[in-house]
């Protein structure tokens, strides 16, 4: 097999970097939401109200990040 240009060698793994983080930034939202909860819960011995709250909202919070993200990305793309 020849050798391919080095502009095309990695083309699909440049196209692809933008999502790669997507998934780490739910994650990462939901677990500081999770330990944001907790927090408050211990500070306002109220466990497990907002525990599930701030989960909730973190979330809702992570996926319309997401959304977000991918629509813009798709909106680069297509230019």
């Amino acid at each position: 097999m020849p050798d391919e240009a080095p502009e095309n060698k990695y083309k699909s793994f440049r196209e692809a970097g933008p999502y790669m983080g997507l998934g780490f930034q739910i994650a990462a939202t939901m677990a500081l939401m999770l330990w944001l909860g907790i927090e408050v819960d211990e500070y306002l011995d109220t466990y497990p109200i907002f525990l599930i709250i701030f989960l909730f909202f973190g979330g809702f919070a992570g996926i319309y990040n997401f959304i977000k993200s991918v629509l813009e990305l798709n909106k680069k793309k297509k230019r």
